[in-house]
């Protein structure tokens, strides 16, 4: 057989690993003059060594601490994930300062000063646009679908570092895109008080904050421990009170040392919580312990996110309505081939749904591209002059009633809507919509049949947007409009 030193080298070495980091949390816990359940989970190992039960106390501890380091890894990448939203903004911004561009941290920048923001880049700090017009992809900061059109302050002199309803056609945030023009921005927020720095602010928050079982726990640990070491200290001197040997009272108070350690509990719970969080991780959900993991089963209510969760989170051409007798293929061929040559998130939406549409669609050439910021865009397609655009680029136009009328349904049911004209005539009308993920509808289905009660959607979109999409998808709640800090 394996000789008796070998063997009890190996329990040391089993609990020197197992016990390292338990033994570091509870001296930690012990300096700060209080007692956890780390301490406890120690001494009974100890016990239990003493008691001859090496394989039990090595096993206890090897658990106990794959539980912690269970616990640690989860918060390990939720704080990933808050840093992931600290990089959302740029490094550096190009400041204007005395007539000169300069390149600066984001940290050196001021309340009031200028900076420019380049084509398709990231904007570096919270502020209103004082110069130029353009399209920003808000989405991964308020999550709206379609780009915001912005345009230029009435006043730009004006410090709007305090205004509180600031227009969101004025107003851009840290870490939103730039569309196809420059603009220059005033800076209203330094980068400690950006959106994004009181994002990470509040996620930490919530992050520390406990659930009601944990307070307890920790309320608990405090006269639990110290009750148990007390009686067994108490347990150990009995031989001076009874008759018995030394030996027989001090077995006596490792046995109930062991037997007041909460080793079931320190045994079954990371084997569950492994079990579950793993579960949820393949499923691309990130739980960031087993607190958390204990809360989902009092749940009965849950707020989502619309843009990337209930949704598929771009836009996609939706219908296409052709007029004055031109056919859907011809009205897409026109259409593409002038959007085929537009950067905007929504020229590549159409020019994807009408390939898939017609697979072999022949597309004219389109020249004399032209943006008209804010409004569409137009071009010769042949001999023909070609408008794609919103409402607004057909204001001086008479747009028939009945076109009109078709387009207040669309964006009614949260559609983005687009006229088509050739010359004089309106051929079409598109339109546009970020529609949700084919499994979003039975998912929420099965959270109601579990219990939850209460299924509420946020999106930085428009109420009536909001309003389609949860009555398509059967949410019981939508809100929209929302501002990161909601």
């Amino acid at each position: 057989g394996i000789p008796e030193w070998a063997s009890l080298s190996l329990y040391v070495v089993a609990y020197f690993f197992g016990g390292f980091f338990t033994a570091k949390e509870a001296v930690e816990t012990i300096m700060k003059g209080g007692f956890e359940i780390d301490f406890l989970m120690l001494v009974a190992a100890i016990g239990a060594a003493v008691l001859g039960a090496w394989v039990e106390g090595a096993l206890l501890l090897f658990l106990f601490s794959l539980g912690h380091s269970l616990e640690h890894y989860a918060m390990g990448k939720a704080r990933k994930s808050i840093e992931a939203l600290t990089s959302l903004a740029p490094p550096v911004a190009i400041v204007v300062r005395d007539g000169k561009q300069l390149e600066v941290r984001i940290e050196e920048l001021k309340v009031g000063e200028i900076i420019i923001i380049k084509p398709n880049s990231k904007i570096p700090a919270d502020g209103v646009v004082v110069k130029g017009e353009g399209s920003v992809n808000q989405a991964p900061i308020t999550g709206e679908s379609i780009p915001v059109e912005k345009y230029p302050v009435p006043d730009a002199d004006k410090d709007y570092s305090n205004e509180k309803n600031i227009k969101n056609s004025f107003r851009v945030f840290a870490g939103t895109i730039n569309g196809s023009s420059a603009l220059e921005v005033k800076v209203i927020k330094e980068a400690k008080d950006s959106t994004i720095s009181r994002l990470v602010s509040m996620v930490n928050e919530a992050q520390k904050q406990k659930s009601p079982t944990q307070l307890f726990t920790d309320k608990f640990e405090k006269y639990f421990v110290p009750a148990v070491l007390i009686l067994v200290t108490l347990l150990c001197f009995a031989f001076l009170i009874i008759d018995e040997p030394f030996a027989k009272s001090f077995y006596r108070a490792m046995a109930v040392l062991v037997a007041s350690s909460p080793c079931a509990l320190a045994i079954s719970t990371p084997s569950a919580v492994l079990s579950g969080v793993a579960r949820a991780a393949r499923a691309g959900v990130l739980i960031k312990g087993g607190r958390p993991l204990e809360d989902l089963g009092s749940l009965n209510a849950i707020a989502f996110d619309k843009t990337g969760t209930l949704t598929e989170g771009k836009p996609a051409l939706i219908n296409v309505i052709p007029l004055n007798g031109i056919s859907e293929e011809d009205l897409l061929s026109i259409v593409v081939a002038v959007e085929k040559l537009s950067d905007h998130p929504l020229a590549e939406a159409i020019v994807k749904g009408a390939m898939e549409k017609f697979k072999n669609i022949k597309i004219p050439e389109a020249t004399n591209v032209k943006g008209i910021v804010g409004r569409g865009v137009q071009a010769n397609v042949g001999t023909k002059k070609i408008f794609i655009g919103n409402k607004a680029l057909f204001e001086k136009d008479m747009v028939p009633q009945e076109i009109l009328s078709q387009i207040e349904g669309l964006e009614k049911d949260g559609h983005t809507s687009m006229l088509v004209k050739m010359e004089n005539d309106f051929i079409g009308v598109l339109s546009l919509m970020d529609v949700p993920r084919k499994e979003a509808k039975r998912a929420l289905a099965d959270l109601t049949f579990l219990g939850i009660k209460k299924m509420v959607m946020l999106t930085g979109d428009n109420q009536q947007v909001a309003d389609a999409v949860s009555k398509q998808i059967g949410v019981t709640e939508s809100w929209g409009d929302l501002m990161p800090e909601d």
